[in-house]
């Protein structure tokens, strides 16, 4: 039986059910020297960021099992952002809003 989030009455998010909803973010680079440099890029305002490719997902995304392929050289950010915490169910509802119907 999967445990319930108290918030919002839904199942708590676990690696098995996670979806990766954050890696659509943009993620800055703070001195992130672990990082490797092909899952990097300059933005628009000159800022490092993770690259991001076309289907919007971070690169370092692995696209078959939704797990990310340098979590343990993930950028600080990554690292800080707390699976099932308030931002992390707020972006999955986003993420979830914009996914066609069945």
């Amino acid at each position: 039986m999967s445990e319930i989030h108290p918030i919002d009455a839904t199942p708590a998010v676990t690696c098995s059910n996670c979806q990766a909803c954050c890696c659509q973010l943009e993620v800055m680079l703070f001195g992130d020297a672990e990082v490797p440099a092909q899952f990097t890029t300059e933005n628009r305002w000159g800022g490092w960021v993770m690259r991001r490719l076309d289907d919007g997902w971070c690169a370092a995304l692995d696209r078959n099992t939704m797990r990310c392929t340098i979590y343990e050289r993930r950028p600080d950010i990554c690292r800080d952002y707390e699976m099932g915490d308030s931002d992390c169910i707020e972006e999955r509802g986003k993420y979830f809003a914009r996914q066609p119907r069945v």
